[in-house]
């Protein structure tokens, strides 16, 4: 198969029309024209359904440009890792770090021991949801992700590095049970307005879970996606949140916040994720090791300061 023909198609339907993406590929209308007719030929199938709005790909479209996109990344793995033998690692690897979790700690430390280490190796680092992050390894567009162990997942595969333990944060005057740095419990949560992240997110499920064994349900005022949004709202007073011991450190104003442990405890467990059905290119497999030791030393330091 001309991959060509696949770089081309790809271009195509991010493009939304075969006019734009002739001007990005600098190639001539009629001639891309032809190769994707030649490329319907080839698989028998129609692929572009073509209108004066643009185009869209039929339902074999999409099933081709997803294979197509893990093809030419394969292909560009293939040709890097194939150039640098006998020299430094060089090439693209993509690094997922999930929202709301240790994981966005470990971006900047890992971009300073990758660039140290490996120099000539490009790091791409996304902050995503998992379900994002567990979709794009398993269709080949990531190499790597650092994110929330939720059960297992077809497609990738988890190396557990970290549990965290889940605490409440609120604003002081907010009318937490107790006294100040006592433990508090789901019945007592309950009481709170919350503002958690959306239901698709590990946090989010952990929670009701937990609210659910207690027979408890969490008053949720708001979803909110965005740590910093959220770190704003709980401040100033809009609620109260649940997050992992070590994100509310960092990045909530945690002077003028109470902190409190929640008894029964909740934990989180984050995971190494690889896709399953692919081996790492080994400037992946070099950037999974830095990552490895960049968390094992965060997971030291978070102990020896007692979190």
């Amino acid at each position: 198969m001309d991959t060509r023909r696949l770089y081309s198609f790809v271009r195509i339907v991010d493009a939304g029309s075969i006019t734009r993406a002739a001007d990005i590929l600098h190639i001539a209308q009629p001639a891309l024209s032809q190769q994707m007719t030649s490329l319907e030929t080839q698989f028998g199938q129609q692929l572009l359904i073509r209108s004066k709005q643009g185009v869209e790909p039929t339902d074999a479209g999409h099933a081709l440009y997803r294979h197509a996109q893990v093809i030419l990344r394969q292909v560009e793995s293939a040709q890097a890792e194939v150039s640098v033998v006998g020299r430094a690692l060089a090439g693209g690897v993509s690094v997922g770090l999930a929202l709301y979790s240790t994981a966005t700690a470990i971006a900047l430390p890992l971009l300073a021991r990758v660039r140290e280490q490996h120099p000539n190796i490009l790091l791409h680092i996304n902050e995503n949801f998992g379900g994002v992050l567990s979709e794009a390894m398993m269709t080949g567009r990531m190499d790597l992700a650092l994110l929330y162990d939720a059960g297992p997942i077809k497609g990738v595969t988890f190396e557990r590095l970290l549990t965290e333990e889940l605490v409440v944060v609120a604003p002081f005057g907010t009318g937490l049970a107790g006294e100040s740095g006592s433990d508090i419990s789901l019945p007592e949560i309950a009481e709170l307005p919350l503002l958690l992240p959306g239901r698709m997110h590990t946090i989010r499920k952990v929670v009701e879970q937990a609210f659910d064994r207690a027979e408890q349900q969490p008053n949720v005022v708001a979803e909110v996606e965005s740590v910093m949004t959220l770190s704003e709202a709980v401040r100033t007073g809009l609620g109260a949140t649940v997050l992992p011991w070590s994100v509310a450190r960092r990045v909530m104003d945690v002077e003028a916040l109470e902190l409190r442990r929640i008894e029964p405890g909740i934990e989180v467990h984050v995971s190494l994720g690889t896709p399953a059905n692919q081996p790492l290119s080994k400037p992946a497999e070099a950037v999974r090791d830095v990552l490895r030791t960049v968390v094992a030393d965060y997971v030291k330091g978070t102990n020896a300061s007692g979190q």
